[in-house]
């Protein structure tokens, strides 16, 4: 079961997915126009001389060949645009998740700066004392600017959600919020049900 609090953004509970959904929007649209403008042809909408024409349309092909070098420019031109684009959302649907580290002191002679694992390894600590947490996972995501949680909590059997649900919020969460100086931290829960110390049944 996944939980999420209420200023929870898309980078909290999985990879920003922004730029794929675009492309496949557009793809899909120009995959419906052009279905949507085979269909018009073929039923004879424009024309009944228009549809028995093959799809390589004559009069196309004749300007073709009368603008040979224009057209061989023209998809120079497209293909190498889809290139770039194509190779933009792969490098972008590949690129590791970043994890921020967080500078505290930003004084002149001292910087303190805390890595992303010491902070989710401190939230799973503070996770762990919760009553009723048999062990937690934390990763920190986002920017250094919007940083966001993720929590995966293993409960014991008859534990009490709402209880565990408050002290985490009250608790857990609150001190990540002061440790980090930000006023929100927009924070995924997963529960899940502990099943690691069950014995099996003879």
């Amino acid at each position: 079961m996944t939980r999420a609090t209420r200023t929870t953004p898309a980078a909290s509970v999985a990879r920003p997915i922004a730029v794929e959904r675009a492309v496949t929007l557009v793809v899909g649209l120009l995959g419906l126009l052009a279905g949507v403008a085979a269909l018009v042809v073929g039923a004879g909408w424009l024309g009944h001389g228009r549809a028995a024409r093959p799809v390589l349309d004559p009069l196309a092909m004749t300007w073709l060949a009368g603008h040979a070098a224009l057209a061989r420019v023209l998809a120079v031109l497209v293909g190498l645009v889809l290139l770039v684009l194509g190779l933009a959302v792969l490098v972008r649907a590949v690129r590791p998740e970043r994890h921020p580290a967080f500078v505290l002191d930003r004084s002149p002679t001292d910087r303190l700066r805390v890595t992303p694992a010491a902070v989710a390894g401190a939230v799973r600590a503070d996770a762990e004392r919760v009553d009723g947490v048999a062990r937690a996972r934390a990763r920190v995501v986002g920017s250094r600017d919007r940083p966001a949680l993720r929590l995966v909590l293993w409960l014991r059997e008859g534990t009490d959600l709402r209880r565990v649900w408050h002290a985490l919020d009250a608790r857990v969460l609150e001190r990540a919020r002061q440790a980090l100086g930000v006023d929100q931290l927009p924070t995924a829960v997963r529960l899940e049900l502990d099943t690691a110390r069950r014995q099996r049944v003879r």
